[in-house]
């Protein structure tokens, strides 16, 4: 199965027998934020137009828990996730398809949660809200509950002392912007650079300026200048553990598997135990 879906597929689907659950996780790490300024609102966004019948999912309350020593977006506790999404109608046997406002971060770390949690049928509206081109709605629909309990799965999440170890024994890549991988600047963590022997690649260098996927071919040229090799274990990291999903994503496109280190760089550099590496060498 695709983990991402066009947007002309998604308007076949939601004619047909089984439609998708649609999820609205539209979500942005602002400077603004970042400075204790008033954060973005994706739910008054959300509330102004959305495709016919998606649900809100709030990314800070309901796909994570409160920052802390985790980083700046733990997991959020799996009871609290689950009913989140059997409010939204998400059930095992439905598929679902969750977009954003086009960045796919939050789109990414949503469908994620729920590919770790056991869900068997999530994708990715690609290119996001800006890709849809019918109607949009005001309403806020109330779904019928859902019956999707959260069962993790024994792979696919990396700890801090499992990213170190796969930094070393495998692929670790830095999906954040490559001035930050360098320590050059960090607008927003307490120390800058990277984990040692992690790749820098920058999540945005999967996608075409409308934010759209690269051909699953590209993506494995991409990787493979990487260093990522048939058989490689492979995970990633970010900032918290959100655009690092986005390439969880573009790795499942070009059928590679990937892990992600939820705490990231925010709890990787919480911990002052913890060696830092700075400039271009992973090293």
């Amino acid at each position: 199965m695709n983990a991402i879906i066009s947007a002309s597929d998604l308007a076949n689907d939601l004619t047909g027998a089984n439609p998708p659950v649609l999820l609205d996780v539209r979500w942005q790490l602002t400077a603004a934020k970042a400075a204790g300024e008033p954060p973005y609102d994706g739910r008054a966004d959300y509330e102004t137009g959305h495709l016919p019948g998606a649900v809100y999912v709030d990314l800070d309350r309901e796909l994570a828990s409160a920052p802390g020593e985790g980083g700046r977006h733990p997991l959020p506790d799996l009871a609290h996730f689950g009913a989140a999404m059997r409010r939204a109608g998400v059930s095992s046997g439905t598929p679902v398809v969750v977009y954003d406002g086009g960045q796919g971060w939050a789109a990414a770390r949503a469908w994620w949660m729920l590919r770790w949690t056991g869900h068997p049928d999530v994708r990715v509206l690609d290119g996001g809200l800006p890709a849809w081109e019918g109607p949009l709605e005001k309403s806020v629909p109330t779904p019928a509950e859902g019956d999707f309990v959260p069962e993790p799965g024994p792979t696919g999440l990396l700890d801090a002392d499992a990213a170190a170890e796969l930094a070393r024994s495998g692929v670790l890549l830095d999906a954040r912007a490559g001035e930050r991988y360098r320590g050059e600047v960090e607008p927003i963590d307490p120390v800058a650079g990277h984990i040692p022997g992690a790749v820098s690649a920058p999540t945005t260098e999967n996608v075409r300026a409308d934010g759209r996927y690269l051909p699953a071919q590209e993506l494995r040229e991409r990787f493979k200048g990487l260093g990522v090799s048939e058989g490689s274990r492979v995970g990633v990291y970010c900032g918290s553990g959100v655009s690092a999903a986005h390439e969880v994503l573009a790795l499942a496109v070009a059928g590679i598997p990937a892990e992600l280190y939820v705490g990231s760089w925010s709890g990787w550099s919480s911990d002052p135990d913890r060696p830092v590496a700075v400039g271009p060498d992973p090293q």
